[in-house]
């Protein structure tokens, strides 16, 4: 279910200056739209999406993006070691 509403509204995903900066350099992408590539990962067949709490976590190939369930703004994303 989790899965289904946030699919459902991935265009209202977005996230702010110092959420863009913060996934950049966490992920190392510098030259790639953060939203753009979290919107990609998160429609990824293979993207694991749960709901703990207030956030929607979203896991792939070792990494995981926090989103928050109610205002889908991207808190942070980062690589699992």
């Amino acid at each position: 279910m989790p899965k289904e509403v946030l699919l459902s509204n991935i265009g209202l995903l977005h996230t702010t200056k110092m959420g863009i900066e913060r996934i950049k350099k966490n992920l190392n992408i510098d030259n790639y739209d953060p939203v753009l590539y979290c919107k990609n990962f998160i429609l990824d067949k293979k993207c694991n999406i749960s709901k703990r709490g207030k956030n929607y976590y979203c896991e792939l190939n070792n990494i995981i993006i926090t989103i928050n369930s109610s205002s889908y703004t991207i808190i942070t994303a980062h690589k699992i070691n």
